[in-house]
């Protein structure tokens, strides 16, 4: 998670301290419509595993637990890849 929050903050570097797990991201605008791609070739980067953008929802990238839980999980990771790296 370490990699997603470093990317977060380059992104937005305006922001001071940590992002919560719970925190929603985009309604923070911490990941916008331009970023969103970028975004998703990190959690592959990361997860070692491609996304299939038509199996996924906004809600599967919202907040940094939700990511943990679908992306960088053994269990999300067995529903749409292979386990994480972080």
């Amino acid at each position: 998670m370490e990699r997603i929050a470093a990317w977060l903050h380059e992104k937005n570097p305006g922001l001071d301290g940590p992002i919560e797990t719970d925190e929603d991201l985009i309604e923070a605008r911490l990941i916008d419509s331009m970023d969103f791609l970028e975004f998703v070739d990190l959690l592959e980067d990361i997860s070692g595993t491609g996304i299939d953008l038509q199996e996924v929802t906004i809600d599967d990238f919202r907040t940094l637990d939700r990511v943990r839980q679908r992306f960088l999980s053994t269990s999300g990771a067995a529903a749409g890849g292979a386990p994480a790296r972080d």
